[in-house]
């Protein structure tokens, strides 16, 4: 018996599938195929239990969850915090696949035991901290050093059996917002233990036009793929992004067309940045950006 969330779901894929000459069962199976989770960053307030509950409510199948400075988890407590965060997921048959942190030096304080107690609960996949340039030193230099900080975090990885990854996070100073430069960085390295979390809004952000070459750059470095949506605003600052619901900014879905095309299995997140007010319109608008993407999916 199908809940009526599902059979609106499997509804909406079947349309999908029609739409785009496909049979039901075929479009339905491949829009489910893939995992999709959900960054709990705009609801890390809620305890484990309420937010298994949550997240199984809206339809994900697991969370990326943040170990960091006031972020889900505080990093010197994940020994403690992050095993009963799991156990409450997997009690739902849902995953907690990925962890995000401020890690860009494997000697920080807290860096090898969040590693260590990530592959100790079977996660083997981390977000790293933001790698930023600076002015006062010249770019090859720095280059330099990100690659060596990311080497050593490499081999921590392999004996640990876990993969990082460097965000293609949008700004002025950020390190892997062009993709091109973290691709140059990581074109020797090992993929399984250092790849890329691709974001296609960040890459539409900086490249516009150009994000196929991003992707495409970055796809064979893919540890996850990062889904939300923009619009363009102008302020008294200037321009700036305004985060909005999937589909109706400026991220374009012939970005999903190609990730199937792709043979692309893994982890798709999805990540909601705008205000959404409270659970219940929380719940609405995720599931409404999560029905968006089953539909590109499919």
């Amino acid at each position: 018996m199908l809940t009526r969330r599902e059979f609106v779901r499997a509804s909406f894929l079947a349309a999908s599938g029609v739409a785009l000459g496909l049979d039901a069962a075929g479009a339905e199976k491949q829009a489910l195929a893939r995992p999709v989770i959900g960054f709990s960053k705009p609801f890390q307030s809620m305890g484990p239990a309420d937010m298994a509950a949550f997240v199984e409510e809206v339809g994900w199948s697991g969370i990326e969850c943040p170990v960091r400075a006031q972020g889900q988890i505080e990093p010197e407590r994940v020994g403690e915090e992050l095993p009963r965060l799991v156990e409450a997921f997997r009690r739902r048959g849902l995953d907690v696949p990925i962890v995000v942190t401020e890690i860009t030096s494997i000697h920080e304080t807290h860096a090898e035991e969040v590693l260590r107690v990530a592959a100790g609960l079977g996660i083997r996949k981390f977000r790293l901290g933001a790698f930023k340039y600076t002015k006062d030193r010249p770019l090859e230099q720095q280059l330099d050093g990100f690659g060596h900080d990311l080497r050593a975090i490499g081999d921590a990885c392999g004996e640990l059996g876990v993969q990082a990854a460097v965000q293609n996070h949008s700004g002025s100073d950020r390190f892997g917002a062009s993709v091109w430069d973290v691709v140059g960085v990581l074109k020797d390295f090992h993929v399984k233990n250092v790849g890329i979390c691709f974001d296609i809004a960040h890459a539409t952000i900086e490249g516009g036009l150009s994000w196929p070459i991003q992707a495409r750059l970055a796809e064979p470095f893919y540890a996850a793929v990062y889904v939300k949506d923009f619009t363009w605003s102008k302020g008294p600052g200037g321009w700036q992004p305004n985060w909005c619901l999937l589909g109706e900014g400026m991220v374009d879905r012939a970005f999903i067309s190609g990730l199937n095309r792709s043979g692309y299995s893994g982890t798709i997140c999805q990540h909601q940045e705008y205000p959404m007010g409270d659970r219940a319109d929380m719940a609405a608008h995720i599931r409404r950006d999560l029905e968006t993407l089953r539909g590109w999916l499919a």
